[in-house]
């Protein structure tokens, strides 16, 4: 189960919008999402004092109590929150108690996020992706979605095995939410990118298609910066195992510690450069930070650019 009380802090942010993140909200409610629809939503109760133009009347005689029609353009932003569920993000497995993974790392900053913007009324949506799609509600502001889409991230917490089947192709996961989001929306991303070199440039077109569909892209680069980026281990034989293509090879850190951190040092900084390019917000998300630290920092981030 989600621990509640890790993301509460995040159903109150709005009580600190003028400290942390007015700007954000503020920036993420301009009017390039506004109009984009006049469907029916929902109803939310009369205010004394408002408009009655859009009282629904029909209501009022059933119920003899006032509400207003909320239609889709009041629904300030619309937010799909998408999520690596491959096996490399279950490193580290053997994680100590209290600690996170990446999976988890993810799963709660995604329910810190929900639990923010639904506050805000906003629509909110979930994507779970590995080799493709496998599970996607668009965003709705409907509490009953809400409350799936927690019980769909708590069962993400119970991942605990790899799967044979589950390695990442994040190209063609992005590219088929660039194509089912129909209206814009903020996409977020968390994800280790973690794949074979070869598939960066299939990657780069992927996001370049979301922003090409006028989406705001942010993108959490999820990872276990001591041992995946910095590749920090003990100077002794080790028994490494590639959790996705299962090869396995033996050797003592030291002896390719310094090829390594290049190599990942130009993987990293080609993505950076993609999504400046792209004008995508990228996050460095170190697990071992925890994801309520990297989260408000970028909140307070986001919204000092946006002021």
């Amino acid at each position: 189960m989600i621990n509640r009380e890790l993301i509460e802090p995040f159903s109150k942010l709005e009580l600190l919008s003028k400290q942390v993140v007015e700007g954000f909200i503020t920036g993420l409610h301009k009017s390039p999402f506004h109009g984009f629809s006049v469907e029916f939503a929902e109803h939310r109760i009369y205010n004394k004092g408002e408009s009655t133009k859009h009282i629904d009347w029909k209501l009022f005689g059933k119920t003899d109590k006032l509400f207003i029609k909320r239609y889709e353009e009041e629904t300030n932003l619309r937010c799909q929150i998408i999520i690596d569920t491959s096996n490399s993000m279950l490193f580290p497995l053997d994680k100590k108690e209290g600690a996170m993974n990446k999976l988890s790392f993810s799963v709660y900053a995604a329910a810190a996020m929900i639990q923010l913007l639904k506050n805000q009324r906003d629509a909110i949506g979930i994507t779970f992706f590995d080799k493709e799609i496998h599970k996607h509600y668009p965003a709705k502001s409907n509490p009953t979605q809400q409350k799936v889409m927690y019980h769909e991230l708590e069962e993400l917490l119970h991942k605990t095995e790899y799967q044979d089947a589950s390695t990442t192709e994040s190209a063609k996961a992005l590219d088929q939410v660039a194509e089912i989001i129909h209206r814009r929306s903020l996409v977020v991303i968390f994800s280790d990118l973690f794949e074979d070199q070869s598939n960066l440039e299939s990657i780069f077109a992927a996001l370049q298609h979301l922003k090409y569909k006028k989406h705001d892209v942010v993108l959490f680069h999820v990872a276990d910066k001591k041992q995946e980026l910095d590749f920090e281990f003990e100077n002794r034989p080790h028994h490494f195992i590639d959790i996705e293509t299962k090869q396995e090879i033996k050797l003592n850190p030291n002896e390719v510690k310094e090829m390594y951190l290049k190599k990942i040092h130009e993987y990293t900084e080609a993505i950076k450069l993609k999504c400046g390019q792209y004008k995508i917000d990228f996050v460095e998300a170190d697990i071992n930070q925890g994801f309520d630290i990297v989260l408000q920092t970028y909140l307070v981030k986001r919204g000092a650019m946006l002021r």
